[in-house]
């Protein structure tokens, strides 16, 4: 009881203390016990708070206890960057509220049916969690109004301001009334931060608390040093080994967390992803069978996961080594809250020991070894195959260098133990020509001689070809024509073959004078009577072959042309 008086010393109402009784929270944390005090006073706040260190409640205690039941406008606006978050903070409120009917709280958040929140936002809303984005599609459409705000929380800013929130900030900010409470909470302060602060808020007090120890106290950190081959293999004995009643496994991106979530279900675990990709329906849907333990593991990014508080989770398994010590943080932290044990695994590859170091040295701690047997056998695996190698080196070494423990040559050996050629020396121990010696062993030929080794032809005697053409039959002709004397060309050889031209065309002009006889035995000599030549000719001239005792001219017959419309001229035309 000592311990509840301390949040009625803070300010705190006995209603709502009896609330955080029945919800099993009867000690303020340290960021509660420097927050509250400043809250209720009406000062600025800006927190440097890391994830469960009941940051929440820090400022939600504070809105309950001065929100005004009997107005119905909105006095209280917090601006949360993910969907999962609003709904989280909500269900805290309703939590709290849960006895009272005169405070309402509404989640404004994109994904939802835009008609419902729209029936809600005619209703009484004291207080309203909205993300930035469908917080502002209402303004705009002017179904909410902001000019009667009296408390802003800006909570986890720095993600906020990461995931490019920063100009839907500045609008909302903007249409606030300048008279007015600001409370911002972040995990990291960083120098967007503060000048976020320094724009939107008057005297801040700043509030820090070294979360880090805290946070981590309850939590057993443990490195599984692994391969990214052997990794999935060695999550799964994780879990086998393990037995977790809930747990969350973060990856680094959508795409490999629903490689990994499809990968599980196939091994037959209660698996589901959350992630960015995904519609509000089946986000909330997820959340809730996580919630209601239907589903024992959640693979999840970073920022979909981001500040998610389900009871019950054991354990939290790093596949994809986080980018810093803030991350590192904000992931560990799903598990060990409420003065609960947790267990956090980190894969850790090779090439992940530069960042594991980093975050050793955020932490201020050293995490605890272990490899993983998959990872083990690998290593037992590569290095038995260089030492095999190795081995095998040796042996070659040993056996004089060849492998296959042939030995080495010797110096001027051939290949397969032949000697070496001499110099001069032909391929296959065939001696190298001499100076004027035939390919193939055959002699050259003498100068004059001829082809074959024959001798050279004498002065007049004709070449008689091959074979026994001197000594056969055709050998014996052809000697006895070569014995005949050369003929004797005629003395007027010129006017002789000039006679026999003149004769020639003689006779051709006795041919081309009779009639018809030219055209009979030129023009159809090729055509025989009953031919289809033959037939063609006799209709196009009507009369015989021989064209009635035309004269023949040399030329091709022209056809008779075709009557207009005739069938010939239309066939011609298709």
């Amino acid at each position: 009881m000592a311990k509840l008086t301390d949040f009625f010393r803070l300010g705190i109402r006995k209603e709502w203390i009896d609330a955080l009784q029945a919800n099993g929270i009867t000690e303020p944390t340290p960021i509660q016990e420097k927050a509250i005090p400043a809250l209720l006073a009406g000062k600025d706040v800006i927190s440097q708070a890391q994830t469960g260190t009941g940051k929440t409640l820090a400022f939600v205690l504070p809105i309950l206890e001065k929100a005004d039941p009997d107005s119905n406008d909105v006095q209280a606006l917090v601006l949360t960057p993910t969907r999962e978050l609003a709904l989280q903070i909500t269900a805290e409120v309703k939590k709290l509220t849960a006895a009272t009917d005169d405070l309402h709280v509404l989640a404004v958040y994109g994904g939802q049916d835009v008609d419902r929140q729209l029936r809600k936002l005619a209703g009484k809303k004291q207080v309203v969690i909205a993300t930035p984005g469908r917080l502002l599609d209402h303004m705009r459409r002017g179904t909410i109004d902001l000019s009667t705000v009296s408390m802003f929380v800006l909570d986890e800013a720095d993600q906020m301001l990461h995931m490019g929130f920063l100009p839907e900030v500045e609008d909302i900010a903007a249409s606030l009334p300048d008279k007015r409470q600001t409370m911002l909470f972040s995990a990291t302060m960083t120098p967007q931060v503060r000048a976020l602060a320094q724009r939107f808020m008057q005297n801040p007090e700043d509030i820090r608390v070294q979360g880090k120890r805290i946070t981590l106290a309850n939590i057993r950190q443990i490195a599984v040093e692994t391969t990214d081959r052997a990794k999935q293999s060695a999550l799964r004995t994780l879990i086998d080994e393990e037995r977790p009643f809930l747990a969350v496994i973060f990856c680094r991106t959508k795409r490999r967390a629903s490689t990994l979530n499809a990968a599980l279900q196939g091994f037959g675990y209660l698996s589901d992803e959350l992630h960015g990709d995904l519609s509000q329906a089946k986000r909330e849907d997820v959340m809730k069978r996580f919630r209601e333990a239907r589903i024992q593991l959640l693979v999840a990014t970073d920022v979909a996961a981001r500040g998610l508080d389900v009871e019950g989770v054991t354990h939290v398994f790093n596949y994809d080594i986080p980018e810093d010590v803030d991350s590192y943080i904000h992931r560990i932290g799903r598990t060990g809250r409420a003065k609960e044990k947790g267990i956090a695994y980190t894969m850790v590859a090779a090439k992940d020991r530069a960042q594991l170091a980093e975050i050793e040295k955020g932490i201020a701690m050293n995490l605890e070894r272990r490899a993983s047997e998959r990872a083990a056998d690998y290593g037992e695996n590569e290095e038995h195959k260089q030492h095999k190698t190795k081995h095998k080196g040796q042996e070659r070494a040993g056996r004089g260098g060849q492998r296959g423990g042939k030995p080495a040559r010797a110096e001027g050996e051939h290949r397969g133990g032949k000697p070496a050629r001499a110099e001069g020396e032909h391929r296959g121990s065939r001696p190298t020509r001499a100076e004027g010696e035939h390919r193939g062993s055959r002699p050259a030929r003498a100068e004059g001689g001829q082809r074959g080794g024959k001798p050279p032809k004498a002065e007049g005697k004709q070449q008689t070809g091959k074979g026994k053409r001197e000594t056969g039959k055709r050998g014996q002709h052809g000697a006895a024509r070569q014995q005949q004397p050369a003929r004797l060309a005629p003395k007027n050889g010129d006017d002789q073959r000039n006679q026999e031209r003149m004769t020639k065309t003689g006779q051709s002009s006795e041919r081309a004078a009779g009639r018809g006889d030219f055209a009979g035995k030129s023009a159809n000599a090729s055509r025989k009577p009953g031919t289809f030549s033959h037939k063609r000719a006799e209709k196009q001239h009507g009369g015989s072959a021989r064209f009635d005792g035309q004269k023949q001219t040399g030329k091709r017959p022209s056809p008779t042309p075709a009557k207009r419309g005739s069938t010939a001229r239309s066939t011609k035309k298709r």
